[in-house]
């Protein structure tokens, strides 16, 4: 017998939004781990908040939301809140009743600051680290560094002669054409209208220029987690310079192994690892010059490994940029993306913590 298609606008339900999401759904454990890391963060909370006054969105509820933001591949604030107030898989995460009503938009712009002033992202960061420590995933011998570039929230229009803040040729408008053609635009030269601290950069040679920051993360090469994620601006020497600073923050001072691409093999860099009490693992670059990396470094085991480990950093950046949204960023100064560059770094840890349980579980 056929079935009615009746229509219904109104719905009384007795399940709740938890009996809805199934037992082996992949939100579960890692909202379980999100959870740990907001009740550890419950003391930086109630320093960030008056103790008078009206109260507040729970901060655990934005973060919460954030990092559903980050995980689906959402694009604005304004998508996060659609998908809020029909979504009843992102309403359970969060925290959100079938009743309750969905925040403003830029309820989460206003509290940003707020958590940038506290460094929550980096504190959020250490938590998830610290579960990963404890379930025994991190290393502490073997390491991986590198770079990538972070393209800003800036058009090349906006790249103007510093002591000049208008376009140098064109129509008038909100949008003027612009003729770049013969013109020598340098960052000492110039700078963007947009986001200052944005740099022209560009990664190698035959690729274009673009305004970006520089993400650098510090990877151990066990399980392929992030130790140290980090932003700079962009530069010539900023991979290396990063790197040295990634490294000197290890604990402890035990002989370790750091490695990286040819970018890094310069003597200044292999000098500073060796100081630091790190065998310097980098790939040889044989381009018109002689490397820093010798036979003495090259003939052992260790040395094939870390090159063949290395490459693990490049899925790191692949899944920031893809899944993480941070091809091209949506804040626009260094703090700002330096703040999501570490919290998107952390829910990387997040699905990678995930997956590496699931498979140790029986």
């Amino acid at each position: 017998m056929r079935g009615h298609d009746s229509q219904q606008d109104g719905m009384f339900s007795y399940l709740s939004p938890s009996d809805r999401v199934p037992q082996e759904h992949p939100l579960r454990p890692i909202k379980k781990m999100v959870n740990q890391a907001l009740s550890d963060l419950w003391g930086e909370f109630q320093a960030m908040y008056a103790r008078e006054g009206r109260p507040s969105i729970p901060p655990e509820k934005l973060l919460r939301a954030l990092v559903l933001q980050v995980l689906y591949t959402i694009r604005s604030e304004r998508l996060l809140m659609e998908q809020l107030d029909y979504n009843l898989l992102f309403r359970w995460f969060v925290g959100l009743s079938m009743d309750d009503r969905v925040w403003d938009h830029s309820t989460f712009s206003k509290n940003r600051e707020r958590f940038i002033r506290s460094d929550l992202a980096g504190a959020f960061f250490s938590r998830i680290k610290g579960q990963a420590a404890q379930a025994g995933l991190l290393s502490d011998e073997h390491f991986t560094v590198d770079g990538t570039l972070i393209e800003a929230w800036a058009s090349m229009k906006s790249f103007r002669p510093k002591d000049s803040q208008t376009p140098s040729a064109g129509s008038a408008g909100r949008n003027p054409e612009v003729d770049f053609h013969g013109e020598r635009r340098l960052n000492q030269t110039h700078a963007s209208t947009t986001d200052p601290e944005a740099r022209l950069y560009r990664k190698g040679k035959g690729k274009e220029a673009k305004l970006c920051f520089m993400g650098h993360v510090l990877m151990e090469n066990r399980y392929g987690l992030v130790i140290t994620p980090g932003l700079s601006l962009a530069s010539g020497t900023a991979e290396r310079e990063t790197a040295e600073h990634l490294v000197g923050d290890i604990p402890g001072r035990h002989c370790i192994t750091v490695g990286g691409d040819k970018a890094y093999d310069t003597r200044e860099f292999v000098q500073a690892l060796r100081a630091l009490n790190a065998v310097p693992h980098v790939a040889q670059n044989r381009t018109g010059r002689s490397s820093a990396i010798d036979g003495r470094t090259t003939r052992h085991t260790g040395y094939s490994i870390s090159q063949r480990l290395r490459k693990r950093v490049e899925e790191i950046f692949g899944w920031i940029k893809t899944i993480g949204n941070l091809r091209k960023t949506r804040h626009r100064g260094r703090e700002r993306v330096g703040w999501m560059f570490t919290f998107t770094a952390a829910i990387y840890n997040l699905v990678r913590i995930r997956n590496l349980t699931a498979l140790a579980s029986p």
